[in-house]
């Protein structure tokens, strides 16, 4: 990464979240991997109960970086043209026009995407993976920068259904979004009932797809290539990182996404965090993150009452991040 960009980078993101922040009370975590899966273009799938700020965290960063957002309620009755659009005939002219669908915007927002059924589902596929979309035979760019953030209740299992393994894979990581402490409550409510804040735009999209292009030059040492890789290959195969007792807790393990997911990922936080270089640190603080929706228990597993973060943990505890100093360090020695 170019060093006499880096201040100047730092400080823009540093006044996208400030700018976001004066909206959003609390949430820390949430949006700071909303923004990681922003610099990584990578996408987000989102579990918890209503009212948590889900929607607002992501309409707000939509407003400060000036980008286009739209919101889709995934109900029973969906179809796919709802989402990627259609062709429409026009009886005066006699011709065939192209619709095109909310999809078309730089911050999609899913809302609990469980309650469409799997034809609706599987339309998100290809506008998440080559961001674009098909309609008779025509191929239509999405705009850039694209974020499908796809949330999930908890609460009701009745009249949902479940996300395909291939959708779920496509979605960089899984969070795991909790109520707000006392403190931050009150001052939620304080901030909800008082005068209405708005937020200053203080990036473009412009500026947002050159931080992506940023993002990618960050350096990550081979020795953390390798960390990622042994943390991936041990949920597959968990005897042979010396696990043999969790192979039965699992049916499938990660597939080599989760592994690039942890390297941008990895990346996007340690350019968050002001550094043009990746640490252990940086990778660890995301491995739940990136691996938990990856991660298919077995029955097994699921009887004991086991979560796949569960196992996750008990991974990492067993496979060591690199110990020994990283390239960028040596040369600074």
């Amino acid at each position: 990464m170019d060093q006499n960009a880096a201040p100047d980078t730092a400080q823009l993101m540093e006044q996208i979240l400030y700018e976001v922040k004066r909206v959003v009370v609390g949430q820390d975590r949430f949006l700071e991997r909303v923004m990681v899966a922003m610099l990584a273009q990578g996408h987000l799938l989102v579990e918890g109960v209503p009212g948590l700020a889900k929607t607002l965290t992501v309409k707000t960063l939509a407003n400060v970086v000036q980008g286009q957002f739209k919101r889709i309620q995934f109900t029973p009755d969906l179809v796919p043209a709802d989402l990627v659009g259609t062709r429409i005939y026009n009886q005066k002219t006699g011709d065939f026009s192209t619709s095109l669908g909310p999809v078309f915007a730089n911050l999609l927002l899913a809302d609990e995407i469980n309650r469409a059924p799997a034809k609706v589902q599987s339309a998100l596929l290809e506008v998440m993976q080559e961001r674009q979309v098909t309609i008779a035979g025509e191929s239509h760019k999405v705009p850039s920068p694209f974020l499908v953030m796809a949330t999930q209740n908890p609460i009701e299992t009745e009249g949902t259904y479940p996300l395909p393994e291939a959708q779920v894979d496509r979605f960089m990581m899984k969070v795991m979004v909790d109520y707000p402490t006392d403190e931050e409550e009150y001052v939620i409510v304080e901030r909800v009932t008082g005068p209405a804040v708005q937020v200053n735009a203080v990036a473009t999209t412009d500026q947002l797809a050159v931080l992506q292009a940023q993002c990618r030059q960050v350096y990550v040492d081979p020795s953390l290539v390798q960390y990622a890789v042994k943390l991936v290959s041990a949920t597959r195969t968990p005897e042979k990182h010396g696990l043999k007792d969790l192979a039965r807790f699992i049916t499938f393990g990660a597939s080599p996404r989760a592994t690039i997911g942890l390297v941008e990922g990895a990346r996007a936080l340690a350019m968050l965090r002001g550094r043009s270089y990746a640490l252990p640190e940086d990778m660890i603080d995301l491995v739940p993150d990136v691996l938990r929706h990856r991660v298919v228990l077995s029955y097994e597993g699921l009887s004991e009452g086991l979560d796949s973060d569960a196992l996750i943990a008990k991974i990492m505890k067993q496979i060591a991040p690199p110990a020994r100093p990283l390239e960028h360090e040596k040369r600074a020695a």
